[in-house]
């Protein structure tokens, strides 16, 4: 009991942590090329992936040995351009309907896991699926005033379903200290090769908010790997969609967005389809896992 309130206490946490990294992404994105705020960040990012393998079990060396080296890089630039799309987005369409779409991530993944892994989906999920992309059109309201910047969010949503998919793809011969590691140097890497290019000196008094997101950035995703190791994805998961809540809250309170009807409506179907799949998921893999392994995922 104390290990599942534990990993719950880590979950709520990294969303908090989540929640203000992105206020302070918005607020910095309003005034510096997105491109140099996720490029910054991704060094205090590469720094902390360093540290912490080295920390673990093997060492750096072990971090660094991987069997899909350019599937990693991959993943690790697929994220980097998610970041640099959602602080855009940020800026451009709002922290709360960024948010919205962004909630569909698992229907998203769920469709290009059948395209590209070859996953089969009952009609359980395939209800999910469709209801969420619905969900998905009334956030995006296309029998109204259709603004080409809602397309900046179904980007995002794009960029983090193909990383989420090449993240099971190496899955299945690297170790996750090993994903993490290249997660950190790939985004690195490319952002500092594109980076210099739109580069804009930070005044002084936005430096702090630039340590603040680095910050943030670090210790939100330890208190997320954190929460992993008590907890079941499926039960991460669910409980991740609140921040869709706070960042509504901060954006109506401090970025005065307004919310609409269509939003909180399609979001609500959206975060609904999302938990459904995420849970049928789990059922559906629990059912394939071999004896042994289903009986010791019930004792934790």
């Amino acid at each position: 009991m104390n290990t599942k309130r534990n990993g719950y206490l880590f979950t709520l946490l990294a969303i908090v942590i989540f929640t203000i990294q992105d206020a302070v992404s918005k607020h910095l994105g309003a005034i510096y090329p997105p491109v140099v705020i996720t490029m910054i960040r991704y060094w205090a990012f590469a720094i902390f992936v360093v540290l912490m393998a080295m920390r673990a079990k093997g060492g750096l060396k072990a971090a660094i040995r991987t069997r899909r080296p350019l599937l990693q890089l991959t993943r690790g630039v697929l994220l980097a351009a998610q970041i640099v799309t959602v602080i855009f987005s940020f800026t451009l369409v709002g922290l709360a309907h960024t948010q919205g779409i962004l909630a569909g991530g698992p229907i998203f993944i769920a469709l290009l896991s059948m395209v590209l892994l070859g996953e089969r989906v009952g009609w359980r999920r395939w209800s999910a699926i469709g209801a969420g992309l619905v969900g998905v059109l009334i956030i995006i309201n296309p029998v109204g005033t259709l603004e080409p910047a809602i397309l900046v969010p179904l980007l995002c949503s794009a960029f983090f379903a193909f990383y989420a998919v090449a993240t099971r793809l190496v899955s299945r011969e690297d170790s996750a200290a090993t994903s993490f590691f290249y997660t950190g140097i790939g985004g690195a890497l490319v952002t500092s090769l594109v980076g210099p290019f739109f580069w804009q000196p930070l005044a002084m008094h936005d430096w702090g908010w630039m340590g603040l997101l680095c910050l943030t950035g670090m210790s939100s995703h330890f208190f997320l790997i954190k929460a992993y190791e008590y907890l079941d994805a499926s039960e991460v998961q669910p409980i991740s969609y609140l921040q869709v809540v706070l960042a509504s809250i901060v954006g109506v309170t401090v970025f005065g967005e307004t919310l609409t009807v269509n939003m909180l409506v399609g979001t609500a179907i959206v975060v609904g389809a999302g938990i459904f799949t995420i849970w049928r998921e789990s059922v559906v893999a629990r059912r394939a896992a071999p004896p042994a392994q289903v009986k010791a995922t019930a004792d934790l």
